[in-house]
């Protein structure tokens, strides 16, 4: 199979070619995406040294759900990143994203599950119908206790007011970005749906991902026995690298584009 590794150019234009013919050929695409899929779109860093939990200790210890839930510093510490930390000025779908939207443009999109938060894949057109975000979204948020949900502008208007703390104007609980925290499980049954679409499609391509979380890594050995084709796409090796029919290294926001505008062109 195609893997350039640090081989030259041509090695990487032969994995494109090989992913492009994958993607023509088959009827249902799953496609699976990771953190690297949005780093072209600016998405800042966490833990480098000007990441937001390196300036901010506090809001790191916000990702962990029984920090969050005792301590009301924390809470703030979190709601005032979001607030005021300009994580998500400027964020913009890039090519990886648009060419994903192509996909189903062309009738060839299953299911899209992304291990992102960032709301990038919709905010590119793809349908939220056909998006599974399994770690959830951080532009909803919700109340922990009865499940009230609103687009998470409604709390950062409250906290840019000085509430700092903000909680459930319904119930009283308290309210966090609609995110998957550490110490909290993932939303009912899209762990189930996820992996029902590897089952499900022709292929499965997995970009900007470890592939090293699970259960979600699991969709590669799912699709895999059950006849799926892997492309996986990403700037270095994966977890799972040995069950891809093609590896392609490179910059997803320009190979993604290369690979689907490839497909259409053969697939039609």
């Amino acid at each position: 199979m195609p893997d350039q590794g640090e081989r030259p150019a041509e090695a990487l234009e032969a994995a494109v070619l090989a992913a492009a013919d994958l993607v023509a050929g088959a009827a249902s695409v799953t496609v699976l995406t990771g953190a690297g899929i949005s780093t072209d779109s600016g998405i800042p860093d966490f833990r480098g040294p000007d990441g937001v939990w390196t300036k901010n200790p506090e809001a790191e210890k916000a990702s962990d759900i029984r920090y969050f839930m005792a301590d009301p510093g924390v809470r703030r510490a979190r709601w005032e990143v979001l607030a005021h930390g300009g994580m998500w000025d400027g964020v913009e779908p890039n090519g990886g994203h648009r060419a994903l939207r192509q996909l189903e443009v062309g009738c060839r999109l299953h299911t899209l599950v992304t291990q992102n938060v960032d709301g990038l894949h919709v905010m590119a057109g793809t349908d939220p119908a056909m998006v599974v975000e399994i770690h959830g979204t951080v532009r909803r948020a919700m109340c922990l206790d009865c499940d009230w949900r609103a687009d998470i502008e409604v709390v950062l208007d409250r906290v840019r007011s000085g509430d700092l703390d903000p909680h459930c104007g319904a119930c009283g609980g308290l309210l966090k970005s609609a995110t998957v925290s550490f110490g909290q499980n993932l939303f009912e049954g899209d762990v189930e749906r996820s992996l029902a679409a590897a089952r499900e499609c022709d292929l499965l391509l997995a970009v900007g991902s470890t592939l090293g979380v699970h259960p979600v890594a699991l969709m590669v050995p799912e699709a895999v026995d059950h006849g799926a084709a892997v492309v996986v796409v990403n700037g270095s090796p994966t977890e799972m690298d040995h069950l891809a029919t093609v590896n392609v290294r490179g910059s997803i926001s320009e190979v993604l584009p290369r690979i689907v505008g490839r497909a259409a062109a053969d697939g039609g």
